[in-house]
C-alpha cells in the first residue's frame, strides 16, 4: 500500500527541524508555530473538557506544569497520564495537537487526563524529563481524590518521544514498587536510541522523520552516547520485561521507527505481558494527527479510545 494523497500533502507541508545554527529557543518558537499551523490545516479540533486547569508541582531542581482535564464532576473516574512528543527537546502541553489529544481521551474514554509538561533537553538532559514524568504520575495518584479520579485505576501513554518516556515510566514504576498501571499506551514509540532499528527499517528519509533528525533528538537528550543502551532511555534494552503493565502499541507502516514497536511487542509477549499491537497501513510517523483530513487517522484515534475504555472499565485479570 502506498501513501494516500492526504498523507503526501501533509509530508510536503511539514516543516523540518529548523536552522541548526539558530538558538534553541528560537527554533522551538518557529517549530511550535509550524506545529500549530499544521494542526489547523490537517487536524480536527476537540471541544474543551468539562473542566480544565493547570497546576504547578515541585520537582527536584524546579517546578513543572500539569494540566488536568476532567470529563465531569463525579468521583472515582479512571485516570490517564499523557506525555507529549517532540523528540525530547520540543513540544508542550499547550500545543494544539496535544490539547486535542487530551480532550479526546477525556471525553471519549471518560478519563481524568493528566498532561505532564516535563522539562526539555538539552537544558534538562536524561534522566530529568523521565523523572518529571514519573513525578507527574505520582502526583496524579496522590491527588486523585481531589481530581475526581481513582488512584487504583490509572494508565500512562505517550506519542513518539512521549511513548519512549511512557514505556520508561512503566519500568520505573515496576522498579519503585508503584503506582500499579492498568495500561501503557505507546504510539509510534522510539524504543532504541542507538537507532539500529531505524537503520534496519529499509525506509528512507522521505516519510516525515529522518535518521539525522532522530540522531539530533537523541544527542540533545542523552548526556553521553553510552546512555543509549540504558533501559530507561531505550526500553528495548531492558533485560527483563516480566511484570510490566499490559501494553497497547500502535505503529505506522511507513515509519522508520516501526521496528522498535514491533520488537517491544514481541518481547513483552515473550515475558507474559498482555499486548495489543496494531500497525496501521499507509500511515507515517506523524499521520495520527491528520484527524481532519484523513479518515484512517480518525480510526487510529477511535482505537486509542477503545483501548483506554477496555483497560479502565473492564475488570483487570
Amino acid at each position: 500500500m502506498g501513501l494516500d494523497e492526504a498523507v503526501r500533502t501533509f509530508l510536503a507541508t511539514k516543516p523540518d527541524s529548523g536552522d541548526p545554527d539558530a538558538p534553541l529557543e528560537q527554533r522551538r518558537t518557529v517549530i511550535r508555530a509550524g506545529t500549530d499551523s499544521l494542526f489547523a490545516m490537517f487536524g480536527r479540533p476537540v471541544p474543551p473538557a468539562h473542566r480544565e486547569h493547570d497546576v504547578e508541582i515541585p520537582v527536584p531542581g524546579g517546578r513543572i506544569r500539569i494540566r488536568v482535564y476532567r470529563p465531569g464532576d463525579e468521583p472515582g473516574l479512571p485516570m490517564h497520564v499523557f506525555l507529549h512528543g517532540g523528540g525530547f527537546w520540543l513540544g508542550s502541553i499547550d500545543e494544539h495537537v496535544n490539547e486535542a489529544a487530551c480532550r479526546s481521551r477525556c471525553a471519549g474514554a471518560g478519563c481524568v487526563v493528566v498532561a505532564v509538561d516535563y522539562r526539555l533537553s538539552p537544558e534538562h538532559a536524561f534522566p530529568t524529563p523521565l523523572e518529571d514524568c514519573y513525578a507527574g504520575l505520582r502526583w496524579a495518584v496522590d491527588h486523585a481524590t481531589e481530581l475526581g479520579g481513582d488512584p487504583a485505576n490509572i494508565s500512562v501513554g505517550g506519542i513518539s518521544a512521549g511513548a519512549t518516556l511512557a514505556a520508561a515510566v512503566a519500568l520505573l514504576a515496576r522498579k519503585r514498587g508503584g503506582p500499579r498501571l492498568r495500561l501503557q499506551l505507546l504510539e509510534v514509540p522510539p524504543l532504541d536510541l542507538t537507532l539500529d532499528g531505524m537503520r534496519e527499517s529499509g525506509l528512507g528519509d522521505g516519510f516525515g522523520i529522518t535518521l539525522a533528525e532522530m540522531a539530533l533528538c537523541r544527542d540533545l537528550y542523552l548526556p553521553s552516547a553510552d546512555e543509549a543502551r540504558n533501559p530507561l532511555a531505550s526500553p528495548l534494552y531492558a533485560e527483563d520485561l516480566a511484570g510490566l503493565p499490559p501494553a497497547r502499541i500502535m505503529t505506522a507502516q511507513f515509519d522508520p521507527l516501526r521496528r522498535d514497536g514491533e520488537r517491544y511487542a514481541d518481547r513483552l509477549r515473550a515475558a507474559g505481558v498482555p499486548v495489543v499491537h496494531d500497525c496501521y497501513p499507509g500511515a507515517v510517523h506523524g499521520s495520527l494527527a491528520l484527524t481532519g483530513t484523513w479518515p484512517p487517522a480518525r480510526t487510529w484515534q477511535d482505537d486509542v479510545l477503545r483501548g483506554l475504555r477496555q483497560a479502565h472499565f473492564l475488570t483487570p485479570a
